[in-house]
């Protein structure tokens, strides 16, 4: 078995701000090697990092939930990892955990920094690592408080998300008809909309690619009662789209504008915005990081899900941290199918 002396770090650092997609040249390779954990700290071992689009926003400067990545950085990321030494007495070598690691192969947190890297411990009877990633993950609460506590559905009512085989959206679908709502998704292709239909289990999909007029022609053919709740994880054209079949008093979250997040020019907002003022209707903003203290009771409801059979967790794993740069690039050209993770590690 290796020693710490012996193992070298190797991350993904931020070298420059991507103006657009981000490039392969905008990023550092860089190495250094493991010391022994101080009183209280913890070296962790990736197994695998989500890749999430909001780590598109983290790369740009300027004020917003959080502070952007900085240049020279190791570029933030979830993940899940596996204790392999520990001077702190929450935390044993073996036991696996999630949290901030970062795009790296280790992870060194001294004793001050164990919160802030919100590094927990997690249980794997209950979920593959790659579920703590998707449903359990960041992606999953994501999903869960931006439905029930924002969107606020009611049985019977018609749930709108986009971004529908995604890995918030195929958790907002789910939850939404465990809730007993009706639910129509929107994505790209038609192995994707099968994907929403026949396995998790929504009522329609929209394959927003079939034509300039798919989600308004979609739209009018699944949703013939209009919109209660709408999900909106793209914004862009299809959020002004589905503002123009929202009901009296229809709750929009705001999770996401993938469609918009690599403009070089100034972000699209919705022209039709109008429409929540004649319907009464709320759009409201999800930052997942605001639910934290309540993250177990969402993992414990779907835990059990999970378990029964009531939802499932699909995620499109990638291998190697090298590939990093061209794998982040697979979430705004749309070719990954499911929660897209980066496998660095065996377990």
């Amino acid at each position: 078995m290796s020693t710490l002396a012996t193992l070298v770090n190797h991350q993904i650092r931020l070298a420059a701000r991507p103006v657009g997609l981000p490039t392969r040249d905008g990023w550092s390779f860089t190495e250094e090697p493991i010391t022994e954990p101080q009183d209280g700290g913890v070296v962790v071992k990736t197994l695998s990092l989500s890749l999430d689009p909001a780590m598109r926003g983290w790369m740009n400067e300027g004020k917003s939930y959080i502070p952007p990545v900085g240049i020279g950085e190791v570029m933030r990321a979830g993940g899940v990892g596996k204790i392999i030494a520990s001077k702190n007495k929450d935390f044993a070598v073996g036991d696996f955990v999630s949290g901030g690691l970062g795009v790296q192969e280790y992870l060194q947190v001294p004793a001050d920094q164990i919160k802030r890297s919100g590094l927990v411990k997690i249980d794997l009877s209950i979920g593959t690592v790659n579920q703590w990633l998707n449903v359990l993950g960041m992606p999953g609460m994501t999903g869960y408080f931006g439905l029930m506590d924002v969107g606020q559905p009611k049985a019977g009512e018609t749930v709108v998300v986009s971004g529908a085989a995604g890995a918030v959206g195929q958790t907002v679908g789910q939850m939404a008809k465990i809730k007993g709502c009706r639910v129509v998704g929107i994505a790209g292709g038609p192995a994707k909309c099968e994907w929403v239909v026949k396995e998790l289990g929504f009522d329609a999909c929209i394959d927003y690619k079939a034509g300039p007029s798919a989600v308004k022609d979609g739209l009018k053919e699944h949703c013939p009662k209009g919109v209660d709740v709408y999900f909106d994880n793209v914004g862009g054209e299809i959020l002004d789209t589905v503002l123009t079949r929202i009901n009296r008093s229809a709750r929009i979250i705001i999770c996401g504008a993938i469609s918009q997040y690599n403009n070089t020019t100034a972000v699209q907002g919705p022209k039709n915005y109008l429409s929540l003022l004649v319907n009464r209707a709320r759009m409201e903003g999800i930052v997942v990081f605001d639910y934290a203290p309540r993250y177990h009771l969402a993992v414990a409801e779907m835990a059990g899900y999970l378990k029964d059979g009531r939802m499932k967790s699909k995620e499109d794993v990638v291998v190697g941290l090298n590939t990093f740069p061209e794998t982040l690039i697979n979430l705004f050209n749309g070719s990954n199918f499911g929660k897209l993770v980066l496998q660095v590690a065996k377990e």
